[in-house]
Formats: structure tokens, C-alpha cells, sequence
């Protein structure tokens, strides 16, 4: 794997030794007001770096403090429906790596398939069912990153649901805990996958997440994954259908928890 990605972005911000980097999903861009010393990098800026085509999602790399600690932001992931590669998805991944992060947290937002999760709801994710028949990983092996067959028993760092878990309560943040189901996209569920998916044992879906796990599993990346649950799935709970207008203005409405969370998590683990 050539790692020339990860030494632009040290060359280009400055990069120390950040441990944390975090992925912002559609709408939760307002953690970015709680960083310190902030410096961009556009992805476009970015040589073979694909760019994010999705409304709420900036396309931007951002280096700055949180509460003392150096933090890496990846403002604006690229979906697998938008056309991109999957291997685009591990090399960008592996450039985090190669920048010496040990620890990345995934966000997204996503739609209930539980009726007791509600949109504004934060759902720490505790694993994940990967159903958009793709998967990064496909092709040539880098043993120098992980294993052929890498384990996915722990994708989602035990101790590291454990400690946010503790946070939350002491922050008086109610969250709850489950299972992620990725689907290719871009068109919402229908009714009749919404039940069907629910009954698989996911209690939330969406489009992102998953090929960043994947990969971030692979190379020995602790994880904590979050997702802001936006709506109820097709079906359930209501009649009206799912749109991303509805994700980003429920997105919007917690993102308030979801910042305080973050930002206290870093500042005691980051």
C-alpha cells in the first residue's frame, strides 16, 4: 500500500500525532464548531481521493484540538452509491493508519426498525450486518494492514462501548444499543424490507458505516460507532415516506447530545 496520502496530509496540516479520528455522517456536521486551532483539506485537494457528492456531506478532511487532545475529522464521507470503489473507501482508511490513528469513531444517521428506538434517539452500535453485497476487502491482501480473513467478532471496540456507555450516564445522555444494517442505496427500504431486516435482527439501517468498519477491523483500529437515528423505517410507526430532508433536520435536532458526548469522550479517552 503506498501511504503518499498519509504524508500529504501530514505535510499539509501539520499532522503531530493525533490518536482519534471521527467520521461525521449526514447532518452532524456541528461538531466541527468544537474544535480548536482548525485547520482544512478539501478532499478534491487530495490526490486519488474520491469526493463526496451527497448533500450534508462536505468532502474535507479537518486537524484541530478538542479539549486538549489532537483530533483528525473527516467532514462528508463518500458512499458506495455514489459509484466509488470500495477499495476507495480501505485506502482511505488506511491512510488513517498511516497517520497513526488508533482509534476511530463512525457516525451516521440512520432509520429506526425498532419501535422502541425514535428518531432523536442516539444508538451506540454494538455490530453490524453487512446486506449491500459489497465489501472492501475484495482483492489483493496488504498483509502489512491485517490478515487475509480478518475476524469481525469485536468490530465495534467492547471496551470502547463500555466507556461511552459510563460517559453518557454521567452526562445525564440517554442512549440506547444496536445493531447496524447497511444497505447499498441510494433509494429508502420499502415496508417489506424494513420488516424483513428487523426480523434479521438490525435495529437500525442505512447506507454508510459498514465498508469503513470493515476496514478499520482489519488493520486493528479500535471503533465506536453511533448512529442518530433519524426517522422510522417505511412502515413503521408511520405512513409517511422516509426522505433526506427528514434525516438532516432530525440529524440537526440531536446532534446537540451527540457533540457533548463526542467531546467529553475525547476529552477523557481521546
Amino acid at each position: 500500500m503506498n501511504n503518499g496520502v498519509a504524508a500529504f496530509i501530514k505535510d499539509y496540516l501539520g499532522v503531530k500525532s493525533p490518536k482519534t479520528a471521527i467520521i461525521l455522517g449526514s447532518g452532524l456536521k456541528d461538531f466541527i464548531d468544537n474544535i480548536e486551532d482548525k485547520k482544512v483539506l478539501k478532499y478534491k485537494s487530495l490526490p486519488e481521493f474520491p469526493e463526496s457528492t451527497v448533500e450534508g456531506h462536505n468532502g474535507e478532511l479537518i486537524y484541530g484540538m478538542v479539549e486538549g487532545k489532537e483530533v483528525l475529522c473527516i467532514n462528508g464521507r463518500v458512499h458506495l452509491y455514489e459509484g466509488n470503489n470500495p477499495r476507495k473507501i480501505a485506502e482511505a482508511i488506511y491512510s488513517l493508519k498511516d497517520l497513526g490513528i488508533e482509534q476511530l469513531i463512525v457516525t451516521n444517521a440512520a432509520g429506526s426498525l425498532n419501535e422502541k428506538i425514535a428518531p432523536g434517539s442516539l444508538m451506540l452500535i454494538n455490530d453490524h450486518i453487512n446486506f449491500s453485497g459489497r465489501n472492501p476487502l475484495v482483492g489483493p491482501n496488504d498483509a502489512h494492514y491485517g490478515p487475509r480473513f480478518s475476524p469481525m467478532n469485536n468490530a465495534y471496540t467492547p471496551e470502547l462501548l463500555e466507556k461511552i456507555k459510563k460517559i453518557a450516564k454521567q452526562e445525564k445522555i440517554d442512549v440506547c444499543e444496536g445493531v447496524y444494517l447497511m444497505v447499498l442505496g441510494p433509494n429508502f427500504e420499502t415496508p417489506a424490507e424494513v420488516r424483513m431486516f428487523a426480523k434479521f435482527g438490525a435495529d437500525a439501517v442505512g447506507m454508510s458505516t459498514v465498508p469503513e468498519v470493515i476496514v478499520a477491523a482489519h488493520c486493528s483500529l479500535k471503533v465506536l460507532g453511533i448512529s442518530v437515528i433519524t426517522n422510522y423505517g417505511a412502515g413503521l410507526m408511520s405512513s409517511l415516506p422516509p426522505s433526506h430532508e427528514e434525516t438532516l433536520e432530525m440529524a440537526n435536532k440531536a446532534s446537540a447530545n451527540l457533540c457533548h458526548l463526542l467531546t467529553e469522550f475525547i476529552k477523557k479517552e481521546g
